[in-house]
């Protein structure tokens, strides 16, 4: 197995709402405000080799949106995902396996683009993975959570007949996203089997989306968790440094609780989607409670 972190470039986003009740005065030393209080984030995505398959875990925001749009987000920097994939000597037609953690448009968008007015898929060699429930979740989504699943990054996958899902439950859930009523059938933190790799499990969480996926890889006898918007940064791993995007934000603090006593204890390696410097970290238990012990790059591993 082989893994490659692969940056599809960087956005920005309001840092209160990133860092939710914790005060500017605060957050502002981890990753400084602009002007208009934006702080730019990272898009960074994984790529692993395993086994005759190349599985790219997210794929960033894509670049099929309007100027409107990238103007409220502000995509910037050199990298693409083409040229990324391309540093490893991969192109987007090599990818067979494209694994969704969730559907929000800053970790999917990439999933399809434009040919002329049609809207087809990115990688049209790959399965693309989700699960049920959290389909379900996005495709009748709530009116708070409504702009962060677009259609034109959802709907076309399922279309082209290239999407599968995920069991991560044996029961019908009960969804009712008016209300934001989160599946129950779902227990926070349950760990689940992956069929796309004998060394990738699947954790689940639910607090900032329904049924978010997160894969804990075995490489070289350590685990590394894809945290996704669990835990965005290394600067959110304080427990009150929940965001405000979160639709469910205590079930995020208790999960997060869970997940990194869980982290401490089998020392594991956390890598992060959005964080602008740190790619990995490991934790350490301190008398304020589990902070980083160390940070380094997923070719330093």
């Amino acid at each position: 197995m082989k893994l490659y972190s692969i940056n599809t470039g960087y956005f920005k986003l309001d840092g209160g709402a990133m860092f939710g009740v914790v005060p500017k005065s605060m957050w502002n030393k981890l990753n400084p405000a602009d002007e208009n209080n934006m702080c730019s984030w990272a898009l960074r995505c994984l790529l692993i080799e395993d086994e005759g398959k190349l599985i790219l875990i997210d794929n960033g925001m894509g670049n099929k949106q309007d100027a409107k749009f990238f103007g409220h987000y502000y995509l910037h920097g050199d990298d693409t995902l083409e040229k990324s994939l391309a540093k490893h000597g991969f192109t987007k037609d090599d990818i067979t396996d494209v694994f969704l953690t969730h559907l929000h448009f800053d970790h999917c968008g990439g999933s399809i683009e434009k040919d002329g007015d049609k809207l087809v898929p990115a990688f049209k060699n790959a399965t693309y993975w989700s699960n049920k429930n959290h389909w379900q979740w996005a495709t009748q989504p709530n009116a708070r959570e409504k702009a962060s699943f677009l259609k034109e990054n959802i709907l076309p996958i399922q279309e082209s007949g290239q999407l599968k899902f995920i069991e991560v439950n044996s029961e019908k859930a009960e969804f009712i996203s008016e209300s934001l009523v989160v599946s129950k059938n779902i227990p926070p933190l349950s760990t689940f089997n992956s069929p796309l790799s004998t060394h990738l499990d699947l954790l689940i969480a639910n607090g900032h989306t329904n049924a978010m996926m997160l894969p804990k890889i075995n490489y070289n006898g350590k685990t590394i968790v894809f945290m996704a918007d669990l835990l965005p940064s290394a600067a959110h791993i304080p427990l009150p440094y929940v965001m405000g995007y979160d639709m469910f934000p205590l079930t995020t603090l208790n999960e997060k609780n869970a997940f990194l006593t869980e982290a401490v204890e089998n020392n594991y390696i956390l890598f992060f989607e959005h964080d602008l410097v740190n790619e990995c970290c490991t934790l350490q238990m301190t008398e304020k409670g589990v902070r980083v012990k160390e940070v380094f790059k997923l070719s330093d591993i």
